[in-house]
């Protein structure tokens, strides 16, 4: 079940919103994790024994934890924990690549990846390093944490919450009507980024990858990718929020505009913030982060940006845009440094950079990866033709659309204007778009082919 459909938008959300605001306040959490287990069992039936048993887990171990103990329960913790997600997303990943190199057949059932593995393991992880850290108080209700763990609005695609973040509004329980109308305004501005932009972007960008091939074309495909990728995501995070703040949540926030970034450093300040700060807390810095010598320094950066790489999937691919990133991450620091004028230089192609590296992200093979980075430099094909032209004239309109939502001065404008004279007539024009995009979000979903949002693969 996904967010951007009919069965979400039409029955399993207005039935779960009556049934949690008829609830008594000590037993709202049994409805939202009743939900939540039925809206998981709904996409990965197979896997809700695992999901239960993960929570299980991780509760019982930080139940046990004391200062005598508490370094062998962390390390069993983090053993069981990332061997668990290791098996089910990386096995068939190693074996596929042991008999690549050795030129042999290993007999082994196909393991299918659990929906979300990715999100509820490292929220189990950050949960047990913080009790362990003594950042957070241990929850003794394993309701309570069984709840924080499975909560649908981020369960299957993020973003990655923290036990602190949400630890008094989990026990709060309250309902702010304010806060639920401000949700249901962020939901629709998601579902309008994931219905109305992405994917028609996707659409956009498949008709003219079909098409032959120029320098040209592979550029407006890059162009592509980046925004169907980031109005994909960024919209998914938005309805995931707005969804918490409906039932009384304040998740943190996961994209501040990253695509008007200055620099690749800025980019990952603003990309998919709750997974940076993830790997940043519990791996940078432990790691020695910045605070040791150079060469140390520039190490952290590989092993974080390679993790980073391999967390997104199980494929070379990502392991290159993890290494990609690290490359110019390191080359930042030492230009910031050293030669600051160069800085300034680099901090131009901060654009083209970041279109490259969704191209590598995107693509899972790496001979059409291959053919698709000589094409951007022009490598044995033409600069343009009739039919890049026809697809650059016909979709020139949703890329301008798309390029107006990058940054926050839409947002900005609108809040100048609601605090002057005209404060009612714009609440008023906001609340008939809000209307529209709804309305013609559910009209696509009615008319289009199903498009799953591209971080459930993760």
């Amino acid at each position: 079940m996904v967010f951007s459909s009919i069965v979400f938008l039409f029955f399993f959300l207005p039935i779960f919103l009556l049934c949690y605001f008829l609830t008594p306040s000590k037993f709202k959490n049994v409805t939202l994790l009743l939900y939540s287990l039925f809206f998981y069992f709904f996409g990965e039936r197979e896997y809700v024994l695992l999901l239960l048993a993960s929570c299980a887990l991780n509760y019982f171990l930080t139940r046990m934890m004391n200062d005598k103990n508490k370094k062998i329960l962390l390390t069993i913790g983090i053993l069981i924990n990332l061997g668990c997600l290791g098996y089910f997303k990386y096995t068939n990943f190693f074996i596929d690549n042991v008999e690549n190199i050795f030129k042999t057949e290993i007999s082994i059932p196909n393991i299918v990846l659990p929906l979300g593995i990715s999100f509820f393991t490292f929220q189990n992880l950050s949960y047990l390093i913080d009790v362990y850290r003594k950042q957070v108080t241990c929850e003794k209700n394993l309701l309570n944490y069984a709840t924080y763990i499975a909560l649908f609005p981020q369960l299957v695609a993020g973003p990655i919450v923290r036990y602190k973040n949400i630890d008094e509004d989990l026990k709060a329980k309250k309902i702010d009507f304010a806060k639920f109308g401000s949700g249901v305004r962020r939901f629709i501005i998601g579902l309008a980024k994931k219905v109305l932009i992405a994917d028609v972007l996707f659409s956009s960008m498949r008709a003219i990858s079909m098409s032959e091939q120029t320098f040209i074309s592979y550029w407006l495909v890059a162009i592509l990718t980046t925004l169907q990728i980031y109005y994909d995501f960024s919209g998914y995070s938005d309805m995931a929020i707005g969804l918490g703040k409906m039932i009384g949540f304040d998740f943190k926030e996961n994209f501040d505009y990253p695509l008007i970034a200055r620099s690749i450093t800025d980019f990952w300040r603003r990309w998919h913030m709750s997974l940076s700060s993830f790997f940043k807390d519990y791996v940078y810095i432990p790691l020695g982060g910045s605070r040791c010598s150079a060469l140390r320094n520039i190490f952290n950066i590989f092993v974080v940006w390679t993790l980073t790489g391999l967390w997104h999937g199980a494929s070379w691919n990502f392991v290159i845009w993890g290494v990609y990133f690290a490359i110019f991450l390191t080359v930042e620091k030492l230009l910031n440094k050293k030669r600051k004028k160069l800085s300034k230089i680099m901090n131009f192609f901060t654009p083209f950079i970041i279109l490259i590296s969704f191209v590598i992200f995107n693509t899972t093979d790496l001979r059409t990866l291959s053919t698709s980075l000589k094409g951007m430099f022009g490598v044995g094909v033409k600069f343009i033709n009739h039919n890049t032209l026809y697809y650059l004239k016909n979709m020139i309109g949703i890329i301008a659309i798309s390029l107006l939502g990058i940054g926050p001065h839409i947002k900005e404008t609108l809040k100048k204007l609601q605090k002057g004279k005209l404060k009612n007539g714009i609440d008023a024009l906001e609340l008939i778009f809000l209307m529209s995009i709804f309305f013609l979000s559910i009209a696509s979903i009615l008319s289009d082919s199903f498009k799953p949002f591209i971080y459930f693969r993760f």
